[in-house]
């Protein structure tokens, strides 16, 4: 029988199984009742991070505005002179303006091809529920008016308010689609792992617990700060991919225990004193990585690396005790392992692959930090871009209209920056005309006041909105102010300017707590100094790679249309920051899976060649099967119609797949194979520290041997040598 704490846990959750399912499942009732109320309050202005100068300028605007957005409708296909024509809009913008919460509606503009026309309403300043709403009413009318129309108009519908809500029903319909489809393909693959349905159901349905307590979760998070849809679409991932993972762990150990004899109660208390350890770690190490997030002082960052730990800390709770008491209920249909990993001496798939590596151990880690190093080389010239409409598709109408909008009435929203100052609009334009003759500048439009004594100015750029040149002007507008009054400076250029600003002043702090967390972490595993830094540093390369296949995609637009991804010029600095975190901290999960079980053999006695052939052997199919998994869940995210959904899912597909398969099975042998004994070296006072805080590997007794044969001297038939 197996000791400690995480076999006690184990063993106590199989036997009260009844009360364990009991209490999870009134947390996931929880968790069904607060989805609603958190998909209310998610952000939706990805771009608002803290109050800086671009947003702060935002903010001001917005307030004098005093609007949700507008509801544009283009009717299409008709003669706008005509008296039928004027007869149905002004019936129909008479029953707009009586929809509550529509504070102005105007017929404002004729197409350059004189077929079209424009009816734009503006709604009040509401929260978002209430907005769509008043969305949705207004659209039906305008559907309406398409009724009424000669034969051959049509009315299509778009505007800021109508692109907002269609972008969040359309993220929260490509989140709902990836959940649905992975989870029945992570089944599929599961009863072929274990060869049985009832084994491949316990991590399923452990993912579902995890999913559910997301939401009650991010919910606490949007009490108190901004969360936004990158949140819950990286929750939610992280939830389902560490459950699933740490589920198939837990089961092939507690099969493999039992095949080789032991009852299904010690057999609980082994897994978990082995299995559970190394998914301790593995949760701990995970959260460590995302804490770096909390340095950060965006407040999407903020928020996003806080309900990251502790979605990480309630997938190991719900693997560690949930999982337990499932093994308990299924325990007679759950069936020892028929796939032999091994043999004691290691041998097998993955061993003999461990062999060959360790026989090559040079030439293997210099052409394998080669390959990554080369899939990097498009991060050299990556370019850090805010996406805009670029990352939303086209197949959403309301898009649809914003780039007729452009072509067909000349609403070109042509890139500008923006200043705002305490002044009057004389005063204003005075100061812009100073910036007429700017090589940046394509044109000074005439200042307007904005309220509560401001004014504002647009200088429309000759190049790109968030290019060099324009990155440069903002600059220089900051650095030569209106004199004597208070002032800011926004526009796309500008905001991107203030993110990467935030980000960099953060960082250093950010990847301080991660790394020192990573390195303490693993050194109270192994022992090692060793084992941590190279861990980290071969993460890096990894890390590296997956980001130079992100450019080379969303960037350069390669595979997009194999792949099906939108090619937007660059990538959101804030899905960099969001990839680096999480692709670090599943990439330290799977380091983890592999040191626990080759710390394990070495602990008993085995060199490190050995111990590092029989541990891969012992994993490499849980890590390779979880990998798969992995991908399928996190594919199924890329395979999104939303931009940033896009992103993350790609980007966290391919650092899964090279994490599992080009560093586990081939870098990490061949580098541990040149180390040799130094792999467990650690300073002298740091052994005698990690000696007294006792976070060893378990070493587990052996099966005993069967019972002797009694003598068969004096019994009739018997035979002596």
């Amino acid at each position: 029988m197996a000791e400690g704490f995480m076999a006690r846990l184990g063993t106590w959750c199989f036997r009260r199984r009844w009360w364990v399912v009991g209490v999870w499942l009134v947390v996931v009732a929880g968790g069904v009742l607060a989805a609603g109320p958190l998909l209310n309050a998610i952000s939706e202005d990805s771009s608002v991070r803290k109050k800086v100068e671009s947003i702060e300028a935002y903010d001001l605007i917005s307030t004098a505005e005093d609007s949700s957005g507008q509801v544009v409708g283009l009717v299409d296909g008709v003669d706008p002179a005509a008296a039928d024509v004027r007869g149905a809009v002004e019936a129909v913008m008479a029953r707009v303006r009586g929809v509550e919460h529509v504070r102005q509606v105007e017929a404002t503009a004729v197409s350059t091809d004189g077929r079209a026309l424009l009816v734009v309403a503006t709604l009040e300043k509401v929260d978002k529920p209430t907005r769509n709403a008043a969305v949705d009413a207004v659209e039906a009318e305008l559907d309406r008016l398409g009724g009424e129309l000669p034969a051959g108009a049509a009315v299509r519908v778009g505007g800021s308010a109508t692109i907002s809500r269609d972008a969040g029903r359309t993220l929260d319909a490509d989140r709902t689609q990836a959940e649905l489809l992975s989870l029945p393909l992570t089944l599929i693959v599961l009863v072929v792992v274990f060869g049985g349905l009832v084994a491949a159901g316990v991590p399923v349905l452990a993912a579902v617990v995890s999913i559910a307590t997301v939401f009650p979760v991010l919910y606490v998070f949007t009490t108190f700060t901004d969360v936004d849809s990158n949140a819950l679409t990286v929750a939610s991932l992280l939830g389902l991919g560490l459950s699933v993972d740490y589920g198939l762990l837990l089961v092939a150990r507690y099969r493999e225990e039992l095949a080789a004899g032991f009852s299904p109660e010690v057999a609980i208390g082994r897994a978990w004193a082995t299995a559970g350890r190394t998914i301790l770690f593995s949760a701990l190490t995970v959260a460590a990585a995302l804490a770096g997030l909390l340095a950060f002082s965006v407040r999407q960052l903020t928020a996003l690396g806080a309900a990251g730990v502790s979605i990480a800390l309630v997938a190991m709770l719900v693997s560690l005790t949930f999982t337990a008491a499932l093994i308990g209920l299924a325990r007679r249909r759950l069936k020892p392992s028929r796939r032999p990993a091994g043999d004691e001496a290691g041998r097998g798939l993955f061993a003999a692959l461990a062999a060959f590596v360790q026989r090559r151990a040079a030439l293997v880690a210099v052409l394998t930090a080669a390959v990554l190093l080369a899939a990097g080389l498009p991060l050299l010239s990556a370019t850090v871009k805010l996406p805009g409409l670029e990352g939303t598709p086209r197949s959403i109408a309301s898009v649809r209209v914003a780039d007729e909008l452009k072509t067909r009435f000349g609403r070109s929203f042509a890139p500008s920056v923006r200043i705002i100052a305490r002044t009057g609009a004389a005063d204003l334009d005075a100061y812009a005309a100073r910036w007429a003759a700017d090589p940046a500048v394509g044109k000074v439009q005439p200042a307007k006041p904005a309220g509560s004594g401001l004014a504002t100015v647009e200088l429309n750029l000759r190049g790109g909105a968030q290019d060099d040149a324009a990155q440069d002007l903002v600059h220089r507008i900051r650095a030569d102010r209106p004199a004597g009054v208070q002032s800011w400076v926004t526009g796309d250029a500008a905001v991107l300017v203030d993110l990467v600003d935030l980000i960099l002043d953060d960082l250093p702090l950010a990847l301080g707590i991660t790394l020192t967390a990573m390195l303490v972490l693993l050194f109270a595993m192994t022992g090692s100094v060793i084992v941590p830094v190279k861990a980290i540093l071969a993460n890096v390369v990894s890390l590296g790679a997956t980001l130079g296949v992100m450019v080379a995609v969303f960037e350069h637009g390669w595979l997009a249309g194999v792949l099906g991804t939108l090619t937007v010029g660059g990538l959101d600095p804030f899905v960099v920051v969001i990839l680096f975190a999480f692709a670090f901290a599943l990439s330290m999960d799977y380091e983890v899976f592999l040191l626990g079980r080759i710390k394990e053999y070495a602990d008993a006695g085995d060199d490190t060649d050995t111990a590092v052939r029989r541990g891969l052997q012992h994993t490499g199919r849980v890590i390779t099967s979880a990998a798969l998994l992995m991908v399928i869940v996190f594919g199924c995210f890329a395979a999104a119609k939303m931009g940033s959904i896009e992103q993350i899912g790609l980007g966290l597909t391919t650092a899964v797949l090279v994490d599992a398969t080009v560093v586990r099975c081939l870098l990490v042998p061949a580098t541990m194979t040149l180390l040799g004994r130094w792999n467990w070296w650690a300073p002298a006072p740091l052994r005698r520290l990690h000696a007294r805080i006792g976070l060893r590997e378990v070493t587990l007794p052996p099966p005993a041997p069967a019972p002797a044969e009694p003598a068969m001297s004096g019994v009739r038939g018997a035979t002596t040598p």
